[in-house]
């Protein structure tokens, strides 16, 4: 029996995390929820996920300081993070990605973008 990979889906609305979670475990992946990016970064000291998928604009840590804070933690393996955001400028798509980002997709998404950037960063293959 293989182990399902875990997804941490990390945003301040409970209906966007519902909705990710139900096209995840869809998909074949275990998932974990956070509010916002101090409770990802905590749950992240004690359970490495496969994949974390970070809203940008959430109270307490936003998505970009959370990023900032998982890719200096010394996590093993390093978990791959896909920005999941309204936020559209090319500065802030840089600045993710410099920041750690592996991949970037916008809201609102659905199964397909989420299923397309899955298979890119290697997690799933495009069936």
């Amino acid at each position: 029996m293989t182990t399902r990979p875990l997804c941490l889906i990390v945003d301040d609305s409970r209906v966007i995390r519902r909705m990710a979670a139900d096209i995840l475990i869809g998909l074949g992946l275990s998932t974990a929820q956070a509010e916002h990016g101090l409770a990802a970064v905590e749950f992240c000291r004690t359970t490495v996920p496969d994949f974390v998928l970070l809203d940008w604009n959430m109270p307490e840590m936003d998505g970009i300081s959370c990023l900032r804070a998982l890719r200096a933690m010394d996590l093993a393996p390093r978990p791959i993070v896909v920005m999941c955001t309204t936020e559209s400028g090319m500065s802030k798509i840089c600045e993710a990605l410099e920041s750690g980002a592996d991949e970037y997709i916008m809201k609102p998404y659905d199964r397909d973008v989420l299923l397309d950037k899955l298979a890119q960063v290697g997690l799933l293959e495009r069936t």
